[in-house]
């Protein structure tokens, strides 16, 4: 195998399981998580001279990520409100309440968030990135970084509070 790919092909191994994650807790869905992860990796393979060169091809890597999870997320908008003008639901209409009992979901939650703020909080704490990598990774400036995580964790929370814990799950006492 030739050095190139061998390096891509370590790269590949340490990083997809990472990037799909982040994919994952953007978009809260796994197959799509996944599909976006390797299309990211698809175009970190097709630059890979130029990405191997930089300080950090992870970084790259994840602002790629970010970038077509934004697409995605926008696509998923346009679709649901082209629904909505058609007269048709996207199958939770006419439901009151959800069909479990109230539990902490934080995927939940996290699509609540504008895209912006869902991107720095995840990368902030799920990825314990500093505000500057986040700021290179999403081509915003850490001030943006700064105000964003700190409304997006704020609202987080917000909306974290609401939920209604059961005060046993499975037997087990939940913990207040």
């Amino acid at each position: 195998m030739p050095l190139r790919d061998a390096a891509f092909h370590a790269f590949f191994e340490q990083h997809y399981a990472g990037l799909s994650r982040l994919a994952y807790l953007m978009t809260g869905e796994t197959a799509i998580a996944d599909d976006l992860a390797a299309d990211a990796l698809t175009e970190v393979w097709r630059h890979w001279d130029r990405v191997a060169a930089t300080q950090d091809p992870a970084a790259y890597a994840r602002g790629i990520v970010a970038n077509l999870t934004r697409g995605w997320v926008r696509r998923q908008g346009r679709a649901r409100r082209g629904l909505r003008l058609l007269g048709l639901s996207a199958g939770d209409q006419g439901r009151s309440q959800p069909d479990v009992p109230a539990v902490l979901d934080v995927r939940s939650a996290l699509r609540r968030l504008p895209h912006r703020r869902r991107a720095c909080v995840v990368l902030r704490y799920a990825f314990d990135l500093s505000e500057r990598e986040v700021a290179e990774i999403l081509g915003i400036s850490v001030g943006a970084v700064k105000s964003q995580t700190s409304r997006g964790a704020r609202q987080l929370a917000d909306l974290l509070q609401d939920v209604r814990l059961p005060n046993h799950i499975d037997g087990w006492e939940v913990a207040r």
